[in-house]
This record gives structure tokens, C-alpha cells and sequence, in this order.
């Protein structure tokens, strides 16, 4: 209760959270209208403020109330000023990170190996899952009562996709039906939804046969008795925290140091809304190969990475 308060009570503070118009007057931006591409208030950020970008995920008010705390976390540890910079499309929070627009972002693989290629964007850390590692699986599910037994079933029917630039949403789906046999002219009908949470409403509500989404969503939905899986993927490497190469190297360390000794499984639980609704549930960790071939292979092979 206390901690739904405090956020609560913090929002307050970051309903302006889009810097400053040219004349240095605040500009007031409603969490509740967000349009594509890069918005107009960044190009004047206020000086002593670090942006930390975020893929979209559960919806703005959703992601002020997780976020606000773990961002208050990090000016506890680092003495530094931080805010939300939010997006609407996934492309957006790498075009950002790229041009400066935001100095961190936490990202999934294929934007950051993207975001490498194209801007030159550098690894910080990756994000753990509850059991403690950096990987993740996806999971092609159905609903519970439907008639697909086997991912082999699929062909013919529609497929709901997540963001067409997301690993876990779109790129390792379409490979495990590539696997099993099944091309996109194969299926009847397939659309990309834009998120996760899309993927599964168009599946339960009936727009779609069959879709593909994380390991964590997948098995929730699983025990509470809405989807069945069909079939599970290999290991991928999870969400990563990146930032543009122009930041301070100071300010690198000093948010690297704060995000290893972040502990959200303990004690700085209390601290946190619903942490464990995003996808580093377990913290942070520092990997010098997070594996990402098998991401950037996929990228080339579906013509979402130029070759370089």
C-alpha cells in the first residue's frame, strides 16, 4: 500500500518529464497522448539531466509507476538528475539513443544490435531474469480452448506477431515457424500488433488463431488457464541496458556501478512498483559476449539489419 502511494505521489513529479520549450518555460506533455516519432521538446533537454529511454511496453501509466522509483533509485546512487523519455514505436527508442535525444536506454537485442550498426551505440549491461539469468525464451501459444494441438497446426491460420522490430515478438516466432515448416505465405493471415500485450489480445479475442510472445507473459497466462503453449525457443539474450557513445565516461561508470549493485529481489524491493512486470526482473549483470550472433542473424536473414 505504502509503496502504490509513494508512486502515486512521485508521478506528480514526472508528469513533466519532456524537458523544456526554446523560451526555457516547462512544457506540460499529457502521459495519455503519444505520438510517433521523435518529439519536438527533446531538442532542448535541460542541462544536468540524463534521459533514460525505455521500449514501450504496458502502456504510459503503467511505465511511470514502475519506472519513477527505479529512476529515483538511480539518483539516490549517482547524485544525477534523470528522467523518462518515452516512445511509441520500438524503432524510436534506438533513433533516440543514436542521436543523443536519450543518453541511456534499456533495449532488446535486435534494436541494440541495430542501434550498433547505425549509431554506434555501446553495451552497458544486461538485464536478469527471476531465476538470475540473462536470457529469455518464446513461447508460440494459442488459447485454451482452441483446436491447435502442435505449432505444425498453425499453417493456414493467422499469426499475431508483436513490434515487427522485436526479437521475442517477431523475429524468433517467425524463425520457430520457419522451423517447423512454415513460411509466411504458408499462413493465412499474420499481423504485426505492435507490443507483446497486442499479440495476446488479438489471440484471446479471437482476431488471431496463434501468436508469439516472452517466456514470463506466456507462462502467466499459461497458469491462469487463458493460453496453452505450443512450443517453447531456445535461449536468446534478455533486455540490455545501452547508452550513446558521447556520454561522459564518468557518468557511464557511475550508472554501471548503480545498476550492478541494483537488488530488486531484495533490498531494494521495497522501493519498487511492480518491478517484476518488466524484463529484468533480477537486476542487472555484466557480460562481455551477451551472445547477440544469433539475434543479428536473424536481422540479416529477414532484412531488418544492413549488411556491413
Amino acid at each position: 500500500m505504502m509503496n502504490r502511494l509513494f508512486s502515486a505521489l512521485i508521478i506528480l513529479s514526472f508528469v513533466v518529464i519532456s524537458g523544456c520549450s526554446g523560451d526555457g518555460a516547462p512544457k506540460k506533455v499529457s502521459l495519455y497522448k503519444r505520438e510517433g516519432g521523435i518529439s519536438r521538446e527533446t531538442d532542448y533537454p535541460q542541462q544536468n539531466t540524463i534521459w533514460f529511454g525505455f521500449d514501450p511496453g504496458l502502456g504510459p501509466k503503467e511505465e511511470v509507476m514502475i519506472y519513477t522509483p527505479f529512476l529515483k533509485y538511480l539518483e539516490k546512487a549517482t547524485g544525477k538528475r534523470f528522467r523518462i523519455k518515452f516512445t511509441t514505436k520500438y524503432e524510436d527508442t534506438v533513433e533516440n539513443l543514436g542521436r543523443g535525444v536519450t543518453d541511456f536506454a534499456a533495449i532488446g537485442a535486435l534494436r541494440y544490435v541495430i542501434g550498433k550498426n547505425e549509431y554506434g551505440i555501446k553495451y552497458l549491461v544486461s538485464g536478469l531474469n527471476r531465476g538470475g539469468y540473462p536470457t529469455y525464451h518464446t513461447m508460440i501459444f494459442t488459447r485454451s480452448d482452441s483446436s491447435i494441438e502442435s505449432i505444425r497446426d498453425i499453417r493456414g491460420k493467422c499469426f499475431a506477431f508483436g513490434d515487427r522490430m522485436s526479437a521475442q515478438g517477431h523475429l524468433i516466432p517467425r524463425k520457430m515457424l520457419s522451423n517447423a515448416g512454415i513460411t509466411l505465405d504458408d499462413l493465412g493471415k499474420y499481423v504485426y500488433t505492435g507490443s507483446l500485450t497486442n499479440a495476446v489480445k488479438a489471440v484471446l479475442n479471437g482476431e488471431c488463431d496463434a501468436g508469439g510472445i516472452r517466456d514470463s507473459l506466456a507462462k502467466r497466462l499459461a497458469s491462469e488457464g487463458k493460453i496453452k503453449i505450443l512450443k517453447v525457443s531456445g535461449a536468446y539474450p534478455a533486455v540490455l541496458i545501452a547508452y550513446n557513445s558521447h556520454v561522459d565516461a564518468k557518468i557511464v561508470e557511475a550508472v554501471k556501478s548503480a545498476l550492478l549493485s541494483f537488488d530488486p529481489m531484495g533490498k531494494d524491493r521495497d522501493m519498487l512498483f511492480d518491478w517484476d512486470r518488466t524484463e529484468m526482473p533480477g537486476g542487472f549483470t555484466e557480460i562481455k559476449e551477451p551472445g547477440l550472433g544469433k539475434v543479428k542473424a536473424l536481422a540479416m536473414e529477414y532484412g531488418l539489419l544492413n549488411k556491413s
